[in-house]
């Protein structure tokens, strides 16, 4: 057997709009240039309520990151980057053509020559697999939705299991599933907008936690190495979760130990994850809860397959 790749990710999320002349007037960390890495992942929310301009700004601040690869989802506050979501916020809306057309302008932008100078991968819910110059392979699953939240964009009900098929959905939720994740071993990474339930998803507002139960069955049953997510401005951090060993359980049931992780950016952080025991999970919104950029990127060194 190969001996792993030793590979450099930089985890970020929740930037809205963020560029890096905005972190001269803050006390912050987003000096530029950045660090190099191997893969970049930005787990949504880009922008704060999208718009062609903002989707440019978006592409000239990824373009600053050194990054071979870099794996970008959208997420709520990115409204016209969900087609579905804006076709009927228009219909309610208005008819002008520039608003119809806005949907089809963004994927441009994102999956167009824009991108591919600013070297962006923009991808939308499933699964996909890269291969690295260093040899490294891995397959990340991702998805920009999340329960619904304030009528934003990629939305859905709690009742709604978009991750699990129905053997796996929980009591009373049904499945609407067409990209589901799947079991252990076939995802290294996962990337969603919204975090699991009870994971890094505590709100200010009243100190409940809002994650999605349904997302917590899911990563229980595929066990990546790494699972990152914002969304939560304020659940900014990092856990490793310990899993236990029966993979018949899911959910919460499955899970024997959680240890928080500090943040030693610009360092990297060594995380020498146990394969389908445990799994690093990342709530990585760079901006906090008044909307500043004052939360570091996350930079993780992981042990992943070499190409044979």
């Amino acid at each position: 057997m190969a001996a792993p790749v030793l590979t450099r990710f930089m985890i970020i999320s929740d930037t809205h709009n963020f560029q890096f002349g905005d972190a001269e007037k803050v006390q912050g960390f987003f000096c530029q240039p950045t660090p190099k890495v191997d893969v970049l992942l930005h787990a949504g929310d880009l922008t704060g309520r999208g718009g062609l301009k903002s989707y440019k700004g978006v592409m000239n601040m990824l373009s600053h990151i050194d990054a071979e690869l870099k794996l970008v989802i959208g997420g709520n506050h990115d409204l016209s980057l969900d087609g579905a979501y804006w076709k009927r916020l228009i219909c309610c809306d208005d008819d002008d053509p520039e608003d119809i057309a806005e949907h089809d302008s963004a994927m441009e932008i994102f999956k167009g020559p824009l991108a591919k100078e600013a070297g962006v991968t923009y991808l939308e819910e499933g699964l996909n697999t890269f291969t690295l110059k260093n040899g490294a392979r891995f397959t990340i699953y991702t998805s920009p939705y999340q329960p619904e939240f304030c009528s934003w964009a990629f939305p859905y009900e709690r009742n709604e299991d978009r991750f699990n098929l129905q053997p796996h959905a929980a009591p009373g939720v049904t499945s609407i599933a067409t990209n589901p994740v799947p079991d252990f071993p076939a995802v290294d990474i996962m990337m969603t907008h919204g975090p699991p339930k009870d994971i890094l998803d505590w709100t200010a507002f009243d100190g409940n936690t809002v994650g999605c139960e349904n997302l917590l069955r899911a990563v229980s049953r595929a066990r990546p190495l790494l699972y990152c997510f914002g969304h939560i401005h304020e659940a900014y951090g990092a856990k490793i979760i310990t899993w236990k060993d029966d993979k018949q359980l899911i959910g919460a049931e499955a899970i024997e130990d959680q240890t928080q992780q500090l943040n030693g950016y610009p360092t990297a952080s060594r995380c020498p994850i146990r394969f389908g025991k445990e799994t690093l999970m990342a709530n990585a919104a760079i901006m906090n809860l008044h909307y500043r950029p004052t939360n570091a990127p996350w930079l993780v060194d992981l042990e992943l397959p070499r190409v044979t």
